[in-house]
C-alpha cells in the first residue's frame, strides 16, 4: 500500500466541507486522518501550507524516490478562500500560472529533490467539456520543463482526456479525464461523452527519467463499473487525442490488447 497516494488538490475533495476533510490531524472526522491510518499517502492538502505543499514520496531503491506534488488552480473551480496558508488548513493553491509562479514552484520543488529522483507534478486545472488546451496551461507546463523542475506534468480537470505532447523529452498529459466518478448517465456534451475514462501507463528510464513510452488504456463506466472500451469508444478516443495532438506534434495509434500508444513527431 505504500505506493499508493491520493491527490487532494482540486474542486471536488471537500464535497463534505474543507472543515471535514482537513480538521486536526488525528480527529476522527478528518479526511486526511483516515487516508494516513490506511496506509495511503497524500498531497495537494494539509493542515498547513507547508503539508499542503509538501510532495509524497516513495523509495525506488538505489537511493531513489519519485516525489508526486499536487497542486490546483481556481480555473478548475477551487475559490481562493480554500488556499492553504501557513496556520490554515487548506489546499495547494497556485495564485496564478505567471512565470513567477512557475520559477517559485521549481524553486520548491529543487528544496525536496536529491539527485536520482523522479518529480512528478499533478495539477487540477481548466475547465470541462472543451477540448482546446489553454496557451497559458501550455506555456505554465513547457516553462516548468525548462526550469528542470518536473520529470512528468500529469493535468486533469476535464472529464474527458484532452491532448498531451512531448516537449524536450518531458511528457506533459493536459488532460487526463475521469476515470471513475458520479456522471454516469447524464449524456453527452455535444461530441463529448460522459462515459469513458482511461488508464495511462508511462515508462520512464532511469536515470535521466528518458520518456520510453506511453500506453493508453480506454475503459467504459457501467453502473459504476470500469470495462474494456469497445472498438467504436477506442476510436473516439483516438480521433480526440489525434485531433487535439495535432498542433502538438503528437499522435496515438492502436497497440493491441485494447490499448493505444503515443507516438511523437
Amino acid at each position: 500500500m505504500d505506493k499508493f497516494t491520493i491527490l487532494l488538490a482540486g474542486d471536488v475533495m471537500t464535497g463534505r466541507g474543507i472543515d471535514q476533510v482537513l480538521a486536526q490531524p488525528g480527529d476522527r472526522r478528518c479526511t486526511l486522518s483516515a487516508l494516513h491510518a490506511a496506509g495511503l499517502r497524500t498531497a495537494g492538502a494539509g493542515s498547513s501550507a507547508d503539508l499542503a505543499w509538501a510532495p509524497a514520496g516513495f523509495d525506488l531503491g538505489d537511493g531513489r524516490r519519485v516525489l508526486l506534488f499536487a497542486c490546483a488552480t481556481g480555473s478548475s473551480g477551487v475559490p481562493s478562500d480554500w488556499a492553504a496558508a501557513p496556520q490554515r488548513a487548506g489546499v495547494a493553491l497556485l495564485p496564478d500560472l505567471s512565470d513567477d509562479t512557475a520559477r517559485q514552484l521549481a524553486d520548491a520543488a529543487a528544496r525536496h529533490r536529491r539527485g536520482g529522483d523522479l518529480s512528478i507534478l499533478s495539477i487540477h486545472w481548466g475547465g470541462n467539456w472543451g477540448t482546446a488546451i489553454p496557451a497559458e496551461h501550455r506555456r505554465f507546463a513547457q516553462r516548468l520543463v525548462d526550469l528542470a523542475a518536473f520529470d512528468l506534468v500529469h493535468g486533469h480537470s476535464s472529464h474527458h482526456p484532452l491532448a498531451m505532447e512531448v516537449y524536450r523529452g518531458r511528457l506533459i498529459l493536459y488532460g487526463c479525464g475521469d476515470l471513475i466518478n458520479d456522471y454516469e448517465g447524464i449524456g453527452a456534451h455535444g461530441a463529448l461523452r460522459s462515459d469513458i475514462g482511461c488508464l495511462y501507463f508511462v515508462t520512464l528510464a532511469l536515470p535521466g527519467a528518458v520518456l520510453q513510452g506511453v500506453r493508453i488504456v480506454p475503459l467504459c463506466l457501467r453502473r459504476f463499473r470500469l470495462e474494456r472500451a469497445d472498438a467504436a469508444a477506442r476510436q473516439w478516443v483516438q480521433e480526440l487525442l489525434n485531433d487535439g495532438g495535432r498542433s502538438l506534434g503528437s499522435r496515438v495509434e492502436p497497440a493491441g490488447g485494447g490499448a493505444l500508444t503515443l507516438r511523437c513527431g
